[in-house]
């Protein structure tokens, strides 16, 4: 763990939007917040397992302190080794992880890293799960209307039809404080409102590769609910603390022990991640958050 990291940007960016209700509830809820950064990049795999290397993407946008420390860490991970043919090779896997934030007593911030996975999409994959029909969501009003802004992590269930046969939410992280009342009604609108749009999508399905004959795929998706101003350009957040307030998270009654441990909020918006065995090389090393 990293502390006293650029405090001051740190702290400036947990001022979150207060969504109107009694003073006691917002004020517990507000001690739960973080601040989280998603970063993406490579790591080479030895064929013991062990990390050679890691590369980060856009490192010029993030601090040397901060740099250092994700390379060290990363660099400590050992992996199940990865076999081709019956033997253990070098491999290149992408890496996203998730690094948290939070605020100590003595003024100073503790830096870790929440989770990491080991995929990035590609739309033209052939042996993985890739959208075909995918309509985004619509906003709800009564969410819109107070403000409401969140990331919700969704596991789906996808038949070899390419149809979503089952769909659970993993996890809704909020962008806004208000009493825990208010914070679980808006989780679960949301919630509720991405499962509806979740049903109706359409994938294709592995046509090669070991998981082609799969009998159904476990994919991760996470929807994001933000307000923007259609005027302005979107916002790069890459390498850039966002304060939010983290939902629990709960597990998908048919999800298995290793697709639960591969990590939902690491994921980048705007992809398909398959769980499971298609998620990429295995890490054995505990994450530090």
């Amino acid at each position: 763990m990293l502390n006293s990291l650029r405090r001051g940007a740190v702290l400036a960016a947990l001022l979150l939007v207060t969504v109107a209700a009694s003073a006691a509830g917002p004020g517990a809820v507000r001690k739960q917040a973080e601040m989280g950064m998603q970063l993406s990049g490579q790591i080479d795999i030895a064929p013991d397992g062990s990390v050679e290397a890691v590369r980060l993407d856009q490192q010029d946008r993030l601090s040397a302190e901060l740099a250092r420390f994700v390379r060290s860490s990363v660099m400590g991970w050992a992996f199940v080794p990865v076999v081709r043919d019956g033997k253990p090779v070098a491999a290149r896997s992408p890496l996203m992880l998730r690094l948290v934030g939070r605020k100590l007593e003595d003024g100073s911030t503790q830096v870790a890293i929440r989770s990491a996975t080991f995929e990035a999409y590609d739309p033209e994959s052939r042996s993985a799960v890739t959208a075909l029909k995918m309509t985004p969501p619509s906003y709800p009003r009564s969410m819109y209307e107070v403000g409401a802004q969140g990331n919700v992590y969704l596991v789906l269930k996808v038949g070899r039809d390419g149809r979503v046969a089952d769909a659970y939410v993993e996890q809704v992280n909020m962008t806004v404080v208000a009493s825990e009342g208010q914070m679980r009604r808006f989780r679960q609108v949301l919630g509720g409102n991405a499962l509806a749009a979740a049903r109706k999508w359409e994938f294709r399905v592995p046509v090669e590769g070991e998981d082609a004959d799969a009998p159904h795929w476990n994919v991760r998706i996470p929807v994001q609910y933000a307000m923007l101003d259609r005027s302005q350009p979107m916002p790069d957040e890459y390498g850039a603390w966002q304060a939010y307030i983290p939902g629990p998270r709960e597990r998908a009654p048919w999800i298995s022990d290793e697709d639960w441990e591969n990590a939902s909020d690491a994921l980048a918006s705007g992809g398909v991640y398959m769980a499971g065995r298609g998620g990429g090389p295995k890490l054995l090393t505990p994450l530090e958050g």
